[in-house]
């Protein structure tokens, strides 16, 4: 029901200006490949040039610097999930909402792939897409980690809540916002 819920509050926003959020949707969509892309090809050159502890290092702080260089024309860029691994990264109330949904529409046999959510509200549009979790993930988000992996994100992240995933998981999403001129 959630999920009809939130698809009907998409239908309604893109109802009032369907052109704009076309527009806002198509450009958020770029936003998340170039994130993805730019994040993954980092993050596997670093895996096997010095491995996963030297990978961790790198994500720790390449993947907010690849978010902040993409927040630009209005736009601000970044990653939430459930289970953070960052504190930064904390979902609000939307975002929980929306990875609850997408949560559930996983559990109902949905392709995770395929999950996206947007809204526009109050001025602002919003704009979700579903990370799934891929084979490479489990080095450093999987359930059994090795020593040295556990050590470095005890190192870069005391409160990391995000491990124990498995290969299909909804790891978290791509979260965007930007506020809408009058």
């Amino acid at each position: 029901m959630r999920g009809i819920l939130m698809t009907l509050a998409m239908f309604s926003s893109a109802a009032v200006c369907a052109e704009p959020v076309a527009d806002l949707t198509g450009a958020a969509r770029q936003q998340v490949k170039a994130f993805a892309t730019t994040l993954g090809g980092t993050l596997k050159a670093s895996m096997q040039k010095d491995g996963p502890v030297a990978a961790i290092a790198v994500c720790n702080t390449e993947a907010p610097a690849i978010a902040s260089q993409l927040s630009t024309d209005g736009w601000q860029v970044a990653r939430t999930s459930l289970k953070i691994r960052n504190p930064d990264n904390a979902a609000d109330a939307w975002e929980t909402q929306v990875l609850e949904d997408f949560s559930a529409r996983m559990a109902a046999g949905e392709d995770p792939a395929g999950l996206e959510a947007s809204v526009t509200d109050d001025g602002e549009f919003r704009y979700m897409k579903a990370i799934p979790t891929a084979g490479l993930c489990l080095t450093c988000h999987g359930a059994e980690l090795a020593p040295a992996v556990e050590a470095k994100l005890a190192q870069l992240y005391p409160q990391d809540q995000a491990r124990g995933f498995n290969v299909g998981d909804l790891r978290g999403a791509f979260t965007l916002r930007k506020v809408l001129e009058e």
